[in-house]
């Protein structure tokens, strides 16, 4: 692109183009909009910049910090006695659940009987949950043990729970690696908690906070 003596672009007088005005959004703020869609996701910046590294004990590992949370603020639907679930902060379909046991074990041979027990039975209440509220044709379920894995967080084990609808792999995440989500999380979560049903068994353990 040229630029003139007064420092505008070569042929424009004024340094506006034509047609800019037309496209300027009210508050006058800096930039003319394209064609492009902006998918802000500032909240991964704390995974980007730590990663596997920022987890190095139950001090800092968020499915430990989670139940001495509120609901809202951990994204929790459920509290069991063993296991609780809440959703993934960077889910590949909304409603993408995790699975976790209260204690910070990496490995599925980890889990005693009771916490294995209560981590199927869970996974189970999660798929007929989200059949209710948002009608998916099919599910991913699945535990990504260590690193080299694929687990996100490996020193805490965790089980994937993700809804599937047909078309959802469509180009935007297989070819630009993104994902665009039509609800927010908070959204996600009342629904999903509000249609979670509660047994006499369960009561007891409402609000637990059982730490790692």
């Amino acid at each position: 692109m040229g630029v003139g003596d007064e420092g505008t672009p070569a042929g424009a007088s004024t340094g506006v183009y034509p047609g800019d005005v037309d496209v300027t959004d009210d508050v006058g703020l800096a930039g003319v909009p394209d064609a492009f869609q902006r998918l802000w996701t500032p909240h991964r910046l704390a995974y980007i910049k730590g990663g596997q590294d920022q987890v190095t004990s139950e001090h800092t590992c968020p499915f430990c910090r989670a139940p001495h949370q509120t609901d809202e603020e951990a994204l929790i639907v459920h509290r069991g006695r063993h296991a609780f679930v809440l959703l993934n902060l960077f889910p590949y379909n909304a409603g993408h659940l995790l699975v976790c046991p209260y204690r910070h074990v990496p490995d599925y041979t980890d889990v005693d009987e009771a916490e294995t027990a209560e981590i199927a039975a869970l996974t189970q209440t999660a798929m007929r949950v989200l059949r209710r509220v948002a009608s998916p044709t099919g599910f991913n379920l699945g535990m990504n043990q260590g690193a080299t894995g694929g687990a996100g967080i490996a020193a805490h084990l965790h089980q994937h729970v993700v809804p599937r609808w047909g078309g959802d792999g469509n180009f935007l995440p297989i070819i630009a690696q993104t994902k665009a989500m039509t609800q927010t999380l908070g959204e996600v979560r009342e629904q999903v908690a509000a249609a979670w049903p509660v047994s006499d068994d369960e009561t007891g353990a409402a609000g637990s906070t059982a730490p790692c």
